[in-house]
């Protein structure tokens, strides 16, 4: 066993029980309340990163007022970010916006009752983890873990605490994914027995920020609190602003586009987590220092734990080095096709007449785009779509940390995308086949 291994799984336990910097757990019984209508909500930013600045920020302010919510704080451990952070949402809502050099000092600033964290892929769940424990309710960029120790945590963590946490899987609150969902489990397209997704782009930058490597400077930061207990590299502003690239810090491909997919499957077919996933990848066009792939290849077998003669599988891809095909996700059944992207319902590929001989009965599939009267810009695979299901994800976060009901990309649909994502990750790695053992909840390599 590693000392690396040894620290991270201290830095997790230290975490899990509240006693990270000694104040955040100080106060968390004052949070628990049930919020009125009338009270107003003090938001505290958890990394003032490009997700909060492109997406998530913009979203929240589109609602903060009729929400009765406001950002009181911003915390984060680099200076330049949490100035920027302060001085952009003090420009956007004319306030003064307190600022935290860690989670630390925001949790003992009695205005902030609930947090967005978006912050580097490996600190998702512990930085989940503090603001639970801490008596705050959370918004929990994707993915929640990328490894099961954290997932384990952050999911005991929300069971103890009762906090209302929602995960930034925000397909879930997009038209077209909830017509998906009510059309596949009606029952009308048949057993699912394929699906294939695809998430291709080309752009060798996608996740290179030079500018920002150029001016960090360790002294201006906290690296310690960066690796959070992951690893015991020395100082390397690549790993810290470039993260995606760099395993142990994220799986690139898997952590930022393939959950979206998987947790959108999970919640249209109402299965957990895959049984087993194989998969490939490595870096084919962009060597350019890298670690993680640059194409991924993974093949999971999903269906009910306990019924191995049903289930069906699906093939994950994605390249980017060659964006032909873009992203989708097609259903298959023995009756035709569903295209989730477009909600069309076709017969293409369904059984016919010549084949199926009289035993089978031939496709009656109604051929139709669900939600046809929706206009375009409703549909999840434009941009306008895309904010749109992150406002209305948003909405439904802050409506259930009034009403204390659990939204609808709670810490246990976090949870299980954890698990298939882990599953991808270690069969990545491995080269070997990866099973879930339900009953220890772990990763198993065959």
């Amino acid at each position: 066993m590693s000392k690396t291994n040894d620290s991270r799984r201290d830095f997790i336990r230290r975490t899990a029980a509240g006693s990270i910097g000694g104040a955040i757990a100080l106060n968390a019984a004052s949070y628990s309340r049930i919020l009125g209508a009338n009270d107003r909500i003090g938001i505290g930013v958890v990394g003032f990163s490009e997700r909060a600045l492109d997406a998530l920020l913009p979203a929240f302010l589109q609602i903060a007022a009729a929400q009765n919510c406001e950002i009181v704080a911003v915390s984060d451990i680099w200076k330049l970010h949490r100035e920027e952070g302060a001085a952009w949402i003090g420009k956007q809502t004319n306030k003064t916006i307190a600022q935290a050099r860690n989670n630390d000092e925001l949790y003992q600033m009695k205005d902030v009752q609930a947090v967005i964290v978006s912050t580097a892929d490996h600190q998702h769940a512990l930085h989940g983890v503090e603001a639970v424990k801490a008596g705050r309710d959370a918004y929990i960029e994707k993915p929640l873990a990328n490894q099961m120790a954290d997932a384990h945590a952050i999911l005991k963590a929300v069971k103890e605490t009762k906090r209302v946490v929602q995960i930034g899987t925000q397909r879930r609150s997009s038209k077209n994914t909830q017509l998906a969902r009510d059309f596949v489990q009606s029952g009308e397209f048949g057993q699912i027995n394929m699906v294939e997704m695809t998430s291709n782009a080309n752009q060798p930058m996608r996740w290179r920020r030079p500018k920002l490597v150029e001016v960090l400077r360790q002294e201006e930061t906290d690296w310690k609190r960066f690796l959070m207990g992951r690893t015991k590299d020395a100082f390397d502003p690549h790993k810290y602003i470039e993260f995606r690239l760099y395993w142990p810090y994220s799986s690139g491909i898997p952590c930022q586009w393939m959950v979206h997919q998987i947790d959108a499957l999970h919640f249209i077919t109402g299965l957990p987590y895959p049984r087993s996933v194989v998969a490939q990848g490595g870096i084919y066009q962009w060597r350019d220092g890298r670690i993680n792939p640059d194409t991924v290849t993974a093949v999971f077998d999903y269906g009910p734990l306990n019924d191995s003669s049903k289930g069906f599988q699906v093939i994950y891809s994605s390249r980017m080095g060659n964006s032909a095909h873009g992203n989708s996700d097609t259903y298959f059944s023995k009756d035709g096709t569903f295209d989730l992207s477009s909600g069309k319902v076709s017969r293409e590929g369904g059984l016919t007449e010549r084949y199926a001989k009289g035993q089978w009965k031939p496709s009656t599939l109604t051929e139709r785009t669900l939600g046809e009267e929706r206009k375009s810009r409703e549909m999840a695979d434009t941009r306008t779509g895309a904010e749109n299901a992150v406002v209305a994800h948003m909405r439904n976060w802050l409506e259930c940390v009034r009403s204390r009901q659990s939204p609808i990309a709670d810490v246990q649909a976090g949870y299980n995308h954890s698990v298939a994502l882990c599953l991808t990750i270690s069969a990545l790695h491995s080269g070997k086949r990866a099973t879930f053992d339900d009953g220890k909840q772990q990763v198993v390599l065959t």
